[in-house]
This record gives C-alpha cells, sequence and structure tokens, in this order.
C-alpha cells in the first residue's frame, strides 16, 4: 500500500501530511464499510463546484447566472470527473472488495466519486489554495473550450461574412432595459443575405457574442 500511495502522490504532485486521509479517499464502501471515501466525496464536490463557479465568474463576467449554470454544469459532473480520474488512472489505486478482473472492472461512478473524495481530502490535508490548483490543473483544457466557444463567435462570423460577402456583419443596440447598476442589452446582428438575428446581455459585447453565436448555429458553424 505504501508504494501505491507513493505513486498516487507523484501522479497528482501531492506529498500528504496525513496518509490516511489519501487512502480513504480511495477506499470504496465495499472494502471498508466504516472508513471509506463518502465523506469526503461529498466534501470534495462542493470544493469543486466552489472553484469551478469562482473560476467561471473570473472568466466570464458578463454572463448571465443561466449562462454561468450551463457551463457549470458541463464541468462538475459525474463524465467529468471520470475523464479526470481516467486521466490519473485513479481507478488503478481504488480499494474494493471485489476481485478485480477484465470482466469486473470499476464502475464509471466509482472512479468518478473518488475523484471527487481525492479533491475533499487534498482539501482537507492541504488547503484551498492546493485544491484549487489541483482542480485547474485538471480542468484547465475543459475551461479552455468553454473560453473558446465564447470568445470566437464574433471572430468566427466576421471571418465568414467577409470570405463570403466582402462585408462585416453589422451589429445594432435595440434596447438597454433594466436598473442602472445591472442593465440588459439587446443587440441585433445581421449578415448579407440573412435575416436579423437579436440577443441580450449584461454588457453589449456579450450580447454581440450571443447574437454572432446565433447566427452562426443557423448557418451551420
Amino acid at each position: 500500500m505504501n508504494n501505491k500511495i507513493s505513486l498516487l502522490e507523484k501522479k497528482i504532485g501531492i506529498n500528504f501530511k496525513d496518509k490516511k486521509l489519501l487512502i480513504k479517499s480511495i477506499t470504496h464502501k465495499s472494502f471498508n464499510s466504516n472508513d471509506n471515501y463518502e465523506k469526503l466525496e461529498f466534501l470534495g464536490d462542493r470544493v469543486l463546484g466552489l472553484i469551478i463557479s469562482k473560476t467561471l465568474l473570473e472568466i466570464f463576467p458578463d454572463d448571465n447566472e443561466g449562462s454561468l449554470d450551463k457551463k457549470l454544469a458541463s464541468l462538475v459532473n459525474r463524465k467529468k470527473c471520470c475523464e479526470i480520474s481516467k486521466k490519473l488512472n485513479l481507478e488503478n489505486f481504488i480499494v474494493t472488495g471485489n476481485a478485480r478482473s477484465k470482466k469486473n472492472k470499476i464502475e464509471d461512478k466509482i472512479i468518478s466519486d473518488a475523484c471527487e473524495a481525492l479533491i475533499g481530502a487534498i482539501y482537507l490535508d492541504q488547503g484551498l489554495s492546493s485544491a484549487e490548483k489541483f482542480i485547474l490543473k485538471f480542468w484547465k483544457s475543459s475551461l479552455n473550450l468553454n473560453i473558446k466557444d465564447q470568445v470566437d463567435a464574433k471572430t468566427k462570423l466576421q471571418e465568414y461574412s467577409l470570405k463570403k460577402y466582402k462585408t462585416l456583419p453589422k451589429y445594432k443596440l435595440l434596447s438597454s432595459t433594466g436598473p442602472h447598476h445591472k442593465p440588459v442589452f439587446k443587440i441585433a446582428v445581421s449578415i448579407e443575405n440573412s435575416k436579423i438575428f437579436n440577443a441580450t446581455g449584461y454588457s453589449k459585447k456579450d450580447a454581440e457574442q450571443k447574437a454572432a453565436a446565433l447566427i452562426l448555429k443557423k448557418i451551420g458553424l
């Protein structure tokens, strides 16, 4: 077990002060019904949600709650945690009460739960800063994809319009409503031979991005 723990520490780049916490984070209840990862998983899920939520607010300050919620849901879920676990080969470290074989592989739910338990263990042993570093390191590529999807809409539409029609997309502010401290902007955008698409956002830039994304979706880009 000591060799296994040392190898896992090397993989995650963290040297645990309390090795028992790390062991608990990879121990399934089928192996030990009293001392297993379930409570660490509960904690890790909350820590992961907090860090990803905070990061999304920093990256997308103009997004509304609904948009942020969708991004959060795409980054904090069983499939994503399972994906991260498999990058770490975490299934090779998880301790269960069942005999391991090619036919008897560990379920994705257990692999995903162990990922959150590991985050919970890192938080308890190393603090929030280390947990944040771990999360951002392994969720970085997924966060980058979110940024790319958001930022590229206007650029893509501009490139398409220039190439096909030799003209730029036309953006027009239709309205600005809501309280002074939190206005909502409605923007219209059109390109040659297309209908006008409208979108709203908490900034003109955000509304323009969303309107551009609507046209791109319509033309299949």
